[in-house]
């Protein structure tokens, strides 16, 4: 089956999202942040990062479809959806060290996820479904970036380095 999104190469028109996508205005409720590092309530393997902090309303669908509000803190899994309202927004870290925040009105699928902490290898996929996102790669884009791959339906990229925006808007 062919794959029905496009993945994203440097080569794409460049987007210059101004910082303002992910500040916070008087009208936006204030972050949900937490200073700790990763909760410790399950065993490394079985989730894929944590959420870092969260503006607004966010929701945390599971593979099953069902949802939850997202808290600063909360653990995320390897195939967990992150839905953001208008106005809201997350900040993921994920467990090789990769920081992905998620801007307002977005759908980001977290498709797959695996890294061995051990040889530093791993694998990540996600699907910005519809939205903006800003990514700064971890361990596994540092050491093989082609393992490290963002798929839209289509989209407009900015890349210097490991550090990117993408932004999707759904199609008609």
């Amino acid at each position: 089956m062919k794959n029905k999104y496009r993945p994203i190469s440097a080569g794409l028109a460049c987007l210059c999202l101004c910082a303002s996508v992910f500040a916070q205005d008087a009208n936006t409720p204030p972050v949900q942040a937490i200073d700790t590092p990763v909760p410790a309530a399950a065993p490394l393997a079985a989730y894929a990062g944590f959420l870092k902090s969260v503006r607004g309303d966010v929701q945390l669908l599971d593979a099953g479809g069902a949802a939850r509000p997202a808290h600063a803190g909360e653990q995320v899994q390897p195939t967990d959806r992150i839905v953001t309202g208008a106005g809201a927004a997350a900040s993921l870290v994920l467990r090789d060290g990769t920081v992905i925040v998620v801007g307002p009105t977005s759908r980001l699928d977290l498709k797959t996820f695996k890294f061995d902490a051990t040889t530093q290898e791993g694998n990540l996929l996600v699907a910005l479904l519809q939205g903006s996102m800003r990514m700064v790669t971890g361990l596994i884009g540092k050491a093989h970036p082609e393992t490290v791959r963002i798929e839209t339906k289509s989209a407009y990229v900015g890349i210097r380095g490991t550090d990117f925006i993408v932004q999707a808007d759904p199609l008609p």
